[in-house]
């Protein structure tokens, strides 16, 4: 049975132990993913893609680029999370076809590319803006992939702890085209956590009249 919302708020930690005997039914790993594909991203234009790996020596090999964090090894799926670099520059054409999927009349379409290339010209001169832009759609995504396997009573564990270049060159990305901005494992806890611990709700929340 699905948890509610807060039942999985609360089930959800990052995992540091994955039982090595359990995987993930097809359609709760699609149901996992969908929840990234659904989730928002700048102009809708989704320059975020999912490797979804299962191989156990290409997780190793990951996990070695990783700081050897073993939850890499001992998951049931571990998800990529990449980053289109020349897809998110307007001379690939792919912003265009990319609104071209609203059906809009020529007049706002070509309103839409002409704000995207002013951004563009501002904010992304170069692959590095690019990355960092891209890269905090793709966060977005990320964490409503781990409540969405969080309601499913699936683990995760977001893992920004690994060397980017050899992560790339494992899965001989083209990093103009791709790169990686977080490794995220799923499966299930092989044990359970301890307890939550957070701020006050005080502590964290003003608000502002």
């Amino acid at each position: 049975m699905n948890k509610t919302f807060e039942e999985a708020m609360n089930f959800r930690h990052a995992c540091k132990e994955f039982d090595i005997s359990r995987k993930i039914p097809k359609d709760d790993i699609e149901f996992v993913l969908n929840a990234g594909i659904q989730s928002p991203t700048s102009y809708g234009l989704e320059f975020t893609k999912y490797l979804v790996i299962e191989n156990n020596e290409l997780k190793n090999r990951i996990q070695n680029a990783s700081m050897n964090q073993e939850q890499v090894s001992q998951c049931s799926h571990l998800v990529v999370v990449l980053v289109r670099i020349d897809d998110a520059k307007i001379k690939s054409g792919t912003p265009k076809q990319r609104f071209e999927r609203l059906n809009l009349p020529d007049e706002t379409l070509n309103f839409f590319l002409d704000m995207y290339g002013q951004f563009s010209q501002t904010h992304l001169k170069d692959d590095k803006d690019i990355y960092h832009w891209t890269s905090k759609q793709a966060y977005i995504s990320i964490g409503n992939m781990m409540t969405a396997a969080a309601v499913k009573g699936i683990d995760s564990c977001p893992l920004e702890g690994f060397e980017k270049d050899k992560i790339e060159e494992i899965l001989e990305l083209n990093n103009s085209s791709f790169q990686v901005a977080l490794v995220l494992p799923l499966g299930y806890r092989n044990r359970d956590p301890r307890d939550s611990i957070r701020l006050d709700y005080k502590e964290v929340v003003e608000f502002i009249s």
